[in-house]
């Protein structure tokens, strides 16, 4: 008899290849920096706040976009958040001044990325799966790593040898390119198929919701009654300062500052991608069957370690023990996911994707001030060294929020859906 290939992975494929797509422009700001700042004279400071700007509504969009797939369905979504990417993308080729750099970058990219951000796995991985549940969310979750392994080398070889518009346009059309894809394969639901989730019977889908914004603020609202969420949020934005925020937007220009190539650099962090595909897949298997909290708790201590080793072995090569740090920093990039994930579905039931949408909303917060901050050290202070120190012990901090969550792990809903909040009753 032959075997029939449930459609959940189809729906998983194709939802990878649209992060990939959506990772595209993300991976530019750090190899455009030095060409901006050369072509138009804008501090790092300034054009480091515009990325702050895309991080931060990178995050805030995400809740609503959970919301708006409740009522519009995933692929409708998923297919303009493309399409606002791939305008952002086009539209800076023709950009004079700043506030237009803010316009591309920041908003417009901002809302296309933050549509097919972590809530959008949240919510495939929610609805589709039920076995396999955390290494789908890490194969996901890797999507973005992976996209960061194929553009950075090549958009810092276009930008290198043709300019930073032809990297921008290039961005622009692979976006377009994966917009069909979505809309031919990408399904909402396993009943539109006839089928169940991967793994069991699921509940069935959620009435659309009547407003979309108003569903994910009273989520935000019912979620804020918990001190899960907090220490879940906290230890996200820490994330988001760590990664995207500091490393990702400055290792480039803070390697060339040590005399590194910026091709180099760009490898080096394209490298971070491919151990980071590893490293959260790894980590999605870990989450089906480790407690979360002891891997946030050990992943945050790790990577603050890390960072506190870092200004010590940067330099104008990439000698062993820079390599060592890029694959240890892969390996644990977005590791954090599949455990942050499952802890949102854990403690708030039906709503996890919304909320989970919020608790990434706090990490692209602290992505964007990490952002902003170092390039701030780095024009008062003429070197990174202090962003990377302060950014080492507020990892060790996350580590300690995670596992504070252990005392939390007992309490009854407040509302239907929802949990944490008051401690239940004993027998």
């Amino acid at each position: 008899m032959k075997m029939r290939i449930h459609p959940a992975w189809s729906v998983a494929a194709v939802a990878f290849i649209a992060l990939i797509g959506a990772a595209g422009f993300r991976s530019t700001p750090s190899v455009m920096l030095q060409p901006l700042h050369a072509e138009f004279g804008w501090s790092l400071g300034t054009i480091s706040a515009a990325v702050s700007v895309n991080l931060l509504l990178y995050g805030l969009t995400a809740p609503f976009a959970a919301a708006l797939m409740a009522k519009f369905g995933i692929r409708r979504v998923a297919a303009a958040a493309l399409l606002l990417v791939a305008l952002g993308s086009g539209l800076t080729v023709f950009m004079h001044q700043s506030w237009q750099l803010m316009l591309c970058w920041g908003v417009l990219v901002g809302l296309g990325t933050g549509s097919l951000a972590l809530g959008f796995v949240a919510t495939i991985t929610g609805r589709w799966f039920v076995k396999h549940r955390g290494l789908v969310t890490g194969v996901l979750t890797a999507g973005g790593a992976t996209g960061n392994l194929i553009f950075l080398p090549v958009l810092s070889r276009i930008t290198e040898s043709h300019g930073w518009r032809t990297a921008a346009l290039t961005v622009s059309v692979v976006a377009l390119l994966v917009v069909p894809l979505i809309l031919w394969r990408l399904r909402d639901h396993p009943q539109d198929l006839g089928v169940t989730a991967l793994g069991g019977v699921t509940e069935p889908p959620a009435k659309p919701v009547g407003n979309a914004a108003k569903a994910a603020l009273t989520a935000l609202r019912d979620a804020a009654r918990t001190r899960a969420f907090w220490l879940l949020a906290g230890g996200f934005a820490i994330c988001g300062a760590t990664t995207n925020g500091l490393v990702g937007t400055h290792f480039i220009p803070a390697a060339h500052d040590h005399g590194m190539p910026n091709t180099t650099a760009a490898s080096l962090l394209a490298l971070v991608g491919l151990f980071d595909i590893v490293g959260t897949i790894a980590s999605g298997w870990l989450t089906d069957r480790v407690d979360s909290r002891v891997l946030l708790g050990a992943y945050y201590a790790l990577r603050g370690l890390s960072l506190l080793v870092l200004p010590s072995i940067l330099a104008a090569t990439a000698h062993p023990s820079m390599l060592v740090f890029i694959l240890f920093y892969g390996l644990d990039w977005v590791a954090t996911v599949p455990p942050t994930v499952t802890l949102c579905r854990e403690y708030f039931g039906a709503a996890g994707p919304v909320v989970f949408g919020w608790v990434f909303a706090s990490h692209q917060f602290g992505a964007a001030i990490a952002a902003t901050a170092a390039g701030l050290v780095r024009d008062q202070l003429g070197a990174y060294t202090w962003a990377w120190y302060g950014a080492g012990a507020l990892a060790l901090l996350a580590s300690i929020l995670s596992l504070m969550l252990f005392a939390g792990k007992h309490l009854k809903p407040v509302a239907p859906g929802l949990g944490l909040a008051v401690p239940a009753a004993k027998a």
